[in-house]
């Protein structure tokens, strides 16, 4: 009778220990889950910050109309009013009917202010004239496109290199300069002149 009585409280407590134990897997799986949506949920917080096939247009006072093209946009979480951009392409439709088109890799643009950024691998083309750099800030409120990094010049006349180009959108006057005094603009023809350079 003992053996039977015995036989019992170790089945009674068998059952107890598994029922603890499938209660406590629920438990940590329920917790699981949980953490997962909260990652799905910030997950989606992110991303909403996420722009495919960004495009601004925006005039200025002189009526040259700006229009900014990117792959994506990414708006900055603690200033909505910037956008953090990546393939761009960028055209200046200038009141005269002349165009100025620029691309980058990466840029950052205000939405408020209309200026930009653009970095890496900045080309820009303006009539007969490339301007390429690593880094453009551009200004419609100064009107003034500033290129540096690695700055060359070409046209069909000659080549420059210099650390830094200033262009007056309005004017179209370019300055052309170097950071260090004692370093000189680096200027090429490329006039051909009896078969030569």
């Amino acid at each position: 009778m003992e053996r039977g009585f015995f036989l019992r409280v170790t089945f009674i407590i068998t059952i107890l220990i598994l029922l603890l134990i499938i209660i406590f897997n629920l438990n940590q799986n329920n917790k699981v889950s949980v953490e997962e949506k909260k990652e799905v949920i910030q997950e989606e917080v992110e991303n909403s910050n996420y722009i495919k096939d960004v495009e601004y247009k925006s005039k200025d006072s002189s009526d040259n109309l700006y229009i900014l093209k990117a792959s994506e946009g990414i708006i900055d979480q603690s200033n909505s009013k910037i956008i953090y951009l990546t393939s761009i392409k960028a055209v200046i439709e200038l009141n005269d009917y002349n165009s100025i088109d620029i691309s980058s890799n990466f840029g950052k643009y205000n939405i408020d202010t209309f200026d930009t950024i653009f970095s890496k691998n900045v080309i820009i083309k303006y009539l007969d004239n490339i301007i390429i750099g690593e880094y453009l800030e551009l200004s419609l409120n100064k009107n003034l496109m500033t290129i540096s990094r690695n700055v060359v010049f070409k046209n069909n006349k000659s080549s420059l290199k210099a650390d830094v180009i200033e262009v007056d959108i309005r004017t179209k006057d370019i300055k052309i300069s170097m950071y260090e005094e004692n370093k000189k603009i680096n200027i090429k023809s490329l006039n051909k002149k009896n078969g030569s350079n």
